[in-house]
């Protein structure tokens, strides 16, 4: 893959999904799945063994998480806000102690607060408070000429937040955590990125200036705009929320009336971070439901999805599901088993009332950070994907990026990973943003550590209350 297409595609995504979607209401097969456990020694082990992507992969000099592994790679920034979340859940459950994880999130953060910024095209890791999307690993400057990127910058700060509430005790190492965190997320010019405000713009390049996009539909960006309204030095005004939510779209697909978004990552990133259950803007109060819910939509519309199969692909059922997105086997257009078949390497994958992008690869992210939203579905689909595909999409740091079932084929020459001639196409990579959603939303359903920790933190309540949230476990806490 080269730099150009993960740039246009890899967490820039949105760049080409503007609009919004629509998802479900209850089961709509009419059987109610059969309950499972928060105790199911099955989600130790793939919490265990994904925290180690996080907790070994990282550059132990700086604390910069790399984007992939075992390909040779950049960092990714948002990957690094993934795994500064992880570290807390690591020390919950007993895979490292306070200290090491509090030395850890010390070294990445003092690493990202002394980073050079400025206007310079090179040798420079960030501008304005923000920070380009992927970093050299060894120096953390610019990697080629990605873009600043305010999406991702959230998804860092956001990680940093979660560190700065669960690091709460008196002694130096824990209160520099906290001064570190706020010094960085203070240091974000917010109004700066709104080139056409109040709406907020997907990035920004030293050489040609901020990007024609803003954020806009519903999507990842409900994290970013919280952040900038919640900060405490360059908020953006309470009108960039309204503006940002009259660019919505309400539709139904697979039976589910919902905001659409065809990938599931965009309906998983911001509720990592944010507890959104039982609160509401006025867009929600005026649909009755909150965000929550509609990401539980979305989750029961692709599971209908692959059941429904429109495409024929191999494999797919009410337990093997998921579309977000991820890489992919290769791109090329051939005829295979009587039929043209497009495969894809990365691309962002979904199926929605705005598009459908499905190539037979599915990605257990999709049901790994969907988790909290449909348990009853979601973590059978994990279960049948492991006791399906066994070590070769289950490893070392737990589920691979992606499989395809579909692609059998051993001569074609892939762009990533490898084929099983009686199995598929498994991916030889995990994605640090796959990753990331997998251990988190798995926490969260089971001890809601992550909601737990940010629903204190001064900054999302701001944030949320500046936006007109109300209700739920925000009651009472906006003057």
């Amino acid at each position: 893959m080269t730099i150009t297409s993960m740039h246009r595609l890899h967490r820039g995504l949105a760049l080409a999904l503007l609009i919004a979607l629509p998802a479900c209401t209850r089961p709509p097969t009419g059987i109610t799945p059969p309950p499972v456990s928060r105790d199911d020694p099955f989600l130790d082990t793939v919490q265990t063994r994904t925290f180690g992507f996080f907790w070994q992969l990282a550059n132990p000099q700086n604390g910069l998480v790399p984007d992939r592994s075992p390909t040779p790679s950049f960092s990714s920034v948002a990957a690094i806000g993934f795994g500064l979340a992880g570290y807390p859940v690591g020390v919950e459950r007993g895979w490292v102690t306070r200290t090491q994880a509090r030395d850890r999130v010390l070294t990445t953060l003092r690493f990202l607060w002394n980073a050079p910024q400025g206007p310079a095209t090179s040798g420079i890791a960030g501008h304005m408070g923000f920070f380009y999307h992927f970093l050299d690993m060894q120096t953390g400057h610019r990697f080629q000429q990605v873009e600043l990127s305010t999406i991702d910058t959230a998804l860092l700060i956001a990680g940093a937040l979660v560190c700065r509430e669960y690091f709460d005790g008196n002694d130096a190492g824990e209160i520099e955590v906290r001064a570190l965190v706020d010094s960085l997320y203070r240091r974000i010019d917010w109004p700066w990125a709104s080139p056409r405000a109040p709406l907020v713009s997907m990035g920004w390049h030293p050489e040609t200036g901020f990007h024609q996009l803003d954020w806009k539909g519903y999507n990842e960006a409900m994290l970013l705009y919280i952040l900038a309204l919640g900060s405490p030095t360059h908020p953006v005004p309470p009108a960039a929320w309204p503006a940002w939510t009259a660019t919505y779209a309400w539709t139904t697909f697979q039976g589910q009336p919902h905001l659409g978004f065809p990938p599931l990552f965009g309906h998983q990133y911001s509720h990592v971070f944010i507890d959104f259950r039982g609160i509401q803007d006025a867009y929600m109060r005026g649909r009755g439901i909150d965000y929550f819910e509609n990401s539980r939509r979305a989750t029961y519309s692709q599971r209908s999805y692959a059941i429904a199969n429109p495409g024929q692909w191999r494999m797919y059922s009410d337990s093997l599901w998921g579309l977000t997105a991820s890489d992919g086997p290769i791109d090329t257009t051939i005829v295979y088993e009587g039929r043209s078949r497009q495969f894809r390497t990365y691309a962002a994958r979904g199926a929605g009332t705005e598009y459908i992008l499905d190539d037979g690869t599915l990605v257990p992210t999709a049901a790994g950070g969907s988790v909290p939203f449909a348990p009853e579905i979601t973590v059978p689909a994990l279960k049948a994907m492991r006791r399906t595909f066994g070590d070769a999409l289950f490893s070392t740091y737990g589920f691979l990026d992606a499989f395809n079932p579909t692609l059998r084929l051993t001569t074609l020459p892939l762009r990533h990973g490898r084929v099983d001639p009686a199995l598929g196409w498994f991916d030889g990579d995990y994605l640090g943003i796959d990753q990331g959603p997998i251990l988190l939303m798995i926490e969260n359903w089971r001890s809601d550590l992550v909601w737990r920790l940010m629903r204190r933190s001064p900054y999302i309540k701001a944030g949320l209350c500046r936006a007109g949230f109300s209700g739920g476990w925000l009651a009472g806490q906006c003057s």
